[in-house]
């Protein structure tokens, strides 16, 4: 399928990136490939799974196909922008509690109080967020076991 990749690499040093018996898989929906390529970057040396989708539409079936154990979610793509992939992973049954982290560059409060309405545990903006980060930010919500509360 055009626009996705999928690469799986475990860290050798256990970096906090297995849940269960198995590695964390991520899911980066990201239509900007520099930057699909730095965060994955990370995300692989630190040794999760890291599926990737370059528009919305692929984003919606990989989620659907691979059930990853966290979506990072940008909001500005082509086609379906990110809060139609998110009501779209909560409307279907098989990914409603997948854990979804907004991704973007924008930091306006009315696109970040819409993703939370729309059940994102988080809103972090690509300006304020090294790989580094992103990579911790995985691990904390495999560790909390992060659930969304459904929408109402």
């Amino acid at each position: 399928m055009k626009g996705i990749r999928e690469v799986a690499v475990q860290s050798s040093d256990g970096d906090g990136a297995v849940a269960g018996d198995g590695v964390l898989t991520v899911l980066l929906i990201e239509d900007d490939e520099a930057t699909s390529t730095m965060y994955t970057t990370r995300l692989e040396a630190d040794g999760y799974s890291v599926i990737i989708a370059s528009d919305g539409e692929s984003g919606v079936a990989r989620a659907l196909a691979d059930q990853p154990d966290l979506v990072y979610l940008d909001l500005r793509m082509p086609g379906l922008d990110g809060f139609e992939v998110l009501e779209r992973l909560r409307a279907d049954q098989k990914t409603a509690a997948i854990p979804v982290i907004i991704l973007t560059n924008y930091s306006e409060p009315e696109l970040r109080d819409r993703g939370l309405q729309l059940g994102a545990l988080e809103f972090l903006v690509k300006t304020e967020t090294t790989p580094a980060r992103l990579s911790q930010s995985a691990g904390h919500w495999a560790r909390q076991g992060a659930r969304p509360v459904a929408s109402t």
